[in-house]
């Protein structure tokens, strides 16, 4: 029986080939687990982690978790029945351990190989919903990740002159949604690939996210939504 009872069938015969990296953003990990296993709070996710590495299975994955809410990567407006859901246990406003870390990586591997999903499709929930969520937040490690094939990073090289339109061009390339502001998207790119930057669109963002969209474009190993 799965712990938490908010779940359901992948709508339409889906199968994930998506994976949304969260944070709780609550005061402790008992809390975070009990919110998720709450029929009435109607969220929840396949796996949650604590601090201290312990791996928790909350929906099968072969079912849909209620993880992602509104928000969408590419052509995927319904994430919850394309995607795997990790919670962290994180307030938000503290470093992600080492112990949850080293377990994030050996359970994303495992989710990766059993559904072959690439390393372009591990996102954090802020880039399916920019401007309406913010996890796992500036503290988390991707490039880490990246350097375990389970993310990507971008390459910084020669980018176009920056503009907000030739920034939103490319980053919808790579996955970023059109439904949002250019702030709001920029935003949300930076929280990820550029946590400390600030002001307008720059070259950097621009070389970074040149070398995503023309490595990494979206849905190309995806099935049609």
């Amino acid at each position: 029986m799965p712990l938490s009872p908010n779940h359901g069938p992948r709508r339409l015969g889906a199968r994930p080939d998506l994976v949304v990296i969260h944070y709780t953003a609550m005061t402790s990990h008992d809390a975070a687990l009990e919110r998720l296993c709450d029929p009435a709070a109607e969220v929840s996710a396949h796996w949650l982690i604590s601090g201290a590495g312990d791996v928790t299975a909350l929906v099968p994955e072969e079912l849909r978790a209620w993880h992602a809410g509104a928000g969408r990567w590419g052509a995927v407006d319904d994430v919850n029945s394309r995607s795997i859901g990790i919670e962290l246990y994180n307030r938000g406003d503290h470093p992600f351990a080492g112990p949850q870390m080293a377990e994030l990586e050996a359970l994303l591997s495992g989710v990766m190989e059993r559904w072959r999903i690439p390393p372009e499709r591990v996102i954090g929930h802020s880039d399916m919903a920019p401007g309406r969520k913010d996890d796992p937040g500036p503290r988390f490690d991707w490039k880490r990740l990246a350097r375990h094939g389970l993310s990507i990073w971008p390459e910084a090289g020669q980018g176009a002159a920056p503009s907000a339109r030739g920034f939103d061009d490319l980053a919808r390339i790579f996955g970023y949604t059109a439904d949002v502001s250019h702030a709001e998207r920029l935003a949300a790119f930076r929280l990820r690939f550029r946590p400390h930057a600030a002001g307008p669109v720059d070259a950097t963002d621009m070389a970074l996210v040149a070398d995503l969209a023309a490595r990494f474009p979206v849905d190309r190993h995806a099935p049609a939504a």
